[in-house]
């Protein structure tokens, strides 16, 4: 399994992708916000989206995984 992961610690403001999706390397799939800027989180390697682990509004750590792919 794969994973993308938090580059910095902020809060989650959107979510562009969901179960069952297929992502591509560069495609933005969530959102943060830090410092009052936002942060696109763009995946980093390709494959179908087995679970979400954040929902809009969590505060989330550098480093923390917040997407898992297959």
């Amino acid at each position: 399994m794969k994973e993308i992961t938090a580059s910095m610690a902020g809060t989650v403001l959107n979510i562009f992708t969901a179960n069952g999706n297929q992502v591509s390397v560069g495609q933005e799939v969530l959102m943060l916000e830090s410092m009052k800027m936002e942060i696109p989180i763009e995946s980093t390697t390709e494959g179908i989206v087995l679970d979400v682990k954040v929902t809009i509004g969590d505060f989330v750590n550098e480093g923390d995984v917040l997407i898992v792919l297959e």
